[in-house]
């Protein structure tokens, strides 16, 4: 086990729970190993509802925990990282929205509070060696608290999920259901999912694997036209209707759901330096971002977005890396949240299956309506010499480096 010199050793476990096949071997190892009574946490960035949240307290008990603990933590997951990544039009490999990575930092952050506010404690988890939630986790728990006794059974000893069901099963303890076939991560941003297939590179994953998704492309579906509505960068409204942003992305994940929007697989770098696949659905991420960065194009400036795009994207590679934390992190959101002043409006969306449209964007501050010109037909504060002032102008460096090199 890993853990530091400091705290009670006697004390209480608080385990991070997702009810999956690894944390629900955790409880029964830690019980065993350790003589501790365990104590399950689950912290809600999304995709709980009310039977699974009971499911998971079931779960809990029968596999032993002394207690269970449910925490809402959705709201706190947009404010502190959500509406970042989308002031920043964030995606990795230009296709990922950071599904589920950027909610584990919140997640062990809130645990570690729990566990001593920095006077020691003990927090387990049940990330693998081979994964990137288990750099997420440590980072955030030993940030937070720094003297924390982190317990990570399923990553120390290195157990296959066959030994797991096995361990489980001789216990006569429940086994989730499937058998883990499929590790699935569900939250307010989207879902990934993982499984034999996305082992290598090669193949998609089966059509009853995808959750979110599932038999989407089964029948032909109608088009379905929506508005989303922004204020300030802030998604505020769903064809008109005024919605807190918690209840608009999950609204916006059961429409674009069924029309299989943001549906994908992503191959990339891992924080181990391996290269990863990961399948994922993210209805609502698709479409807020495409929105948002449609408004961005009308409301922001050249230089604005010029300047903007590369911080974002060093904001994502952080957040996925597990260094929210980091003070650099909230300089970058400063920049960000000061860039979305004006990007207030409404974005015209058309919805087929699989396809994203956005068939137009309206705002109060559109530089494309300020100008008295029109682009391609008429000159509005220039005139035709001060066109072809500027266009004398523009082609100088390319008249002056062809003269360098010899010619005329």
């Amino acid at each position: 086990m890993t853990h530091t010199d400091t705290g009670d050793r006697s004390g209480p476990i608080l385990l991070a729970f997702s009810g999956g096949l690894d944390t629900s071997c955790c409880v029964p190892w830690l019980m065993e190993h350790t003589g501790r009574k365990v104590v399950t946490v689950t912290v809600n960035t999304g995709g709980i509802d009310d039977a699974a949240a009971s499911a998971l307290a079931e779960r809990s008990e029968a596999l032993g925990a002394s207690r269970h603990i449910m925490v809402d933590a959705r709201q706190q997951f947009f404010d502190d990282v959500i509406r970042f990544l989308i002031f920043g039009n964030v995606r990795r490999g230009a296709t990922y929205p950071l599904c589920v990575g950027a909610e584990r930092i919140l997640q062990a952050r809130l645990i570690a509070q729990m566990a001593g506010d920095g006077n020691g404690g003990a927090v387990a988890h049940g990330c693998t060696a081979a994964g990137n939630d288990q750099v997420r986790f440590e980072v955030a728990l030993r940030t937070v608290n720094p003297g924390v006794e982190v317990i990570a059974p399923v990553r120390d000893n290195a157990w296959g999920r066959d030994w797991q069901i096995a361990y489980l099963n001789e216990r006569g303890l429940p086994v989730p259901a499937g058998g883990g076939a499929y590790s699935i991560n569900r939250g307010l941003w989207g879902t990934t999912i993982g499984g034999k297939e996305t082992l290598t590179s090669a193949a998609g994953i089966p059509e009853e694997a995808w959750v979110v998704t599932r038999h989407a492309f089964d029948e032909p579906a109608s088009d379905l036209r929506l508005t989303v509505g922004f204020d300030a960068g802030v998604p505020v409204s769903l064809d008109g209707e005024t919605l807190d942003s918690v209840e608009l992305i999950e609204r916006l994940e059961a429409i674009a759901g069924t029309k299989g929007i943001g549906r994908g697989i992503h191959l990339g770098e891992t924080i181990l330096g391996t290269k990863g696949r990961v399948a994922y659905e993210a209805p609502a991420a698709e479409v807020l971002l495409t929105a948002h960065r449609e408004l961005e194009k009308l409301t922001l400036t050249g230089n604005q977005i010029r300047i903007k795009e590369p911080l974002a994207q060093t904001y994502g590679d952080l957040v996925h890396e597990g260094q929210h934390l980091d003070p650099v992190c909230r300089d970058i959101e400063a920049l960000l949240a000061a860039s979305q002043s004006r990007v207030t409006g409404i974005v015209h969306l058309l919805l087929r299956p699989g396809s994203l449209f956005v068939e137009g964007v309206e705002s109060v501050h559109s530089l494309m309506a300020a100008s008295r010109g029109a682009y391609g037909e008429a000159a509005g504060e220039w005139t035709a010499s001060d066109a072809l002032g500027l266009s004398k102008m523009r082609a100088l460096p390319g008249m002056l480096h062809a003269r360098a090199g010899g010619g005329s």
